[in-house]
């Protein structure tokens, strides 16, 4: 089969960009032929535990990746957007792959040319490209997070719970109960979530009869639990409420479309776990104000833009004295020296994972010139650029 065209078929007909890799080397690239840019290697998000493979770069930004079985090729599909793309998400993305800062404007209008789809959706595309080329079914529940001993595991409990439910069908949820799980998803803290919901009946979890239809009864328990959980837990985490709006909105219509209990099931679990990541992104790390961690985001999602620690302060509405003040005192290190750190470690993950020049990587992160990269480097980390690439291809 001619994989290249089959990407490019691909492209064409969802507008979802894919990339072709071969042995970890790209070979095309949708965006990049778009763009007038050559393919980026820069793929190291993907720990590869099952095929195919689901990386969320943030809850916002995702990405898949299908090996094809018997050959030395995969395809990485993505990026994916569960909401409306923002600048943010253009500059988290750009970051990501190293796009140059010249290219914002072209690449933001194909952003938001591309279809917004939600995790479930964008699990039924990696299942049916993992059929496509390697033959193969898998359920799209077991592409995201779960492995199947969790989603079987799970679905016998939903069953045994379901026939419980009809015999005792005024039973609800306690309050207790429904605090603990609100708890988890506000804390952002995954791991306790999931062994929270493998214990315990997903679908309806007790909530009672609200229907006369089950597949109905389904979608109204379910519409009632993303609004709480949107709510409850996840705009108390620090969600942002519009964005919480609008995902409590695109939840309940996906729900909508659904055609048996068992996908609203999934959707359900789905959409815990994306409200639970979400507030773990957003979660202020202790002893650290609110104005310090915006200013730090928006630091690291700069590296590529010449940035000063003017613009930080002026982002967070405070003076820069204010700010540098805070920082120092909080972090325990300048804000000056915390714009450079960021920009050098950006700098290492391209040295790594590109092929990109020094003179490329110097200008891509707003360096005066190549020399002057080049000496805060070794200051920082004891050896040249070319020195730490060739240290990291033994890493690798």
């Amino acid at each position: 089969m001619d994989y290249t065209a089959f990407c490019k078929n691909f492209f064409s007909a969802t507008n979802i960009p894919v990339s072709l890799l071969k042995s970890g080397n790209p070979v095309y690239s949708a965006l990049g032929e778009v763009l007038g840019l050559s393919v980026t290697t820069h793929w190291t998000m993907f720990p590869y535990r099952k095929n195919p493979e689901f990386c969320a770069i943030s809850p916002d930004l995702e990405f898949g990746r299908v090996f094809i079985e018997g050959t030395e090729y995969d395809l990485i599909v993505g990026p994916a957007f569960s909401v409306p793309v923002t600048d943010q998400l253009v500059r988290q993305f750009m970051k990501e792959v190293a796009v140059p800062l010249n290219f914002r404007e072209l690449l933001t209008e194909i952003l938001c040319s591309m279809p917004q789809i939600s995790h479930l959706q964008f699990a039924r595309y990696l299942a049916f490209l993992h059929q496509c080329l390697n033959g193969k079914v898998v359920e799209p529940n077991e592409i995201f997070l779960e492995n199947e001993a969790d989603s079987h595991a799970r679905k016998v409990r939903q069953v045994n719970n379901m026939a419980d439910n009809q015999e005792k069908e005024n039973l609800h949820n306690s309050y207790s109960f429904e605090q603990e799980l609100y708890q988890y998803i506000k804390d952002g803290n995954t791991d306790k979530l999931k062994k929270f919901l493998s214990s315990v009946q997903l679908s309806g979890m007790k909530e009672g009869n609200m229907a006369r239809s089950p597949l109905r009864n389904a979608k109204n328990l379910f519409i009632g639990t993303v609004t709480k959980v949107g709510m409850l837990a996840a705009i108390p985490g620090g969600v942002d409420i519009e964005q919480t709006y609008q995902l409590i909105d695109d939840y309940s219509r996906e729900c909508e479309q659904l055609q048996s209990i068992d996908d609203i099931m999934h959707l359900e679990y789905i959409m815990m776990l994306d409200f639970c990541q979400r507030c773990g992104e957003s979660q202020i790390p202790e002893g650290v104000s609110a104005d310090v961690y915006r200013c730090m985001n928006y630091i690291r999602s700069h590296t590529n833009e010449p940035i000063s620690i003017e613009d930080a302060a002026a982002h967070v509405n405070r003076s820069t004295s204010y700010m540098m003040k805070h920082f120092k005192s909080e972090l325990g290190i300048h804000m000056g020296a915390y714009i450079m750190r960021c920009k050098l470690e950006e700098a290492k993950s391209l040295l790594t994972y590109s092929e990109k020049s020094l003179a490329e990587i110097s200008s891509y992160l707003c360096f005066s010139s190549q020399s002057y990269f080049q000496n805060v480097f070794k200051k920082q980390y004891g050896m040249t650029p070319l020195q730490y690439r060739r240290s990291g291809s033994v890493r690798k």
